[in-house]
């Protein structure tokens, strides 16, 4: 099993995500026909992905200003 690719973490990684350790969609640049082509993979252990969520998802539920050229995470 791979180590968390989380800053400073060196758990085992237990799970698999296309969510970048900052927290948005990578894309490989690629044409690619498949979604798993298309997407750059991160490892996570459980307490990293969960903590990244949570992060992730209060930004889409901010009021903030949305003017960034940020893709917004659920965007597939």
């Amino acid at each position: 099993m791979s180590i968390c690719d989380f800053e400073d973490c060196d758990n085992k990684s237990s799970l698999v995500s296309r969510l970048s350790p900052k927290g948005y969609l990578v894309s490989s640049g690629k044409k690619a026909y498949s979604f798993r082509e298309a997407y750059e993979r991160f490892n996570y252990c459980k307490e990293c992905h969960d903590r990244l969520m949570e992060e992730v998802w209060s930004r889409v539920r901010s009021s903030g200003t949305k003017n960034d050229d940020h893709v917004a995470p659920t965007a597939v």
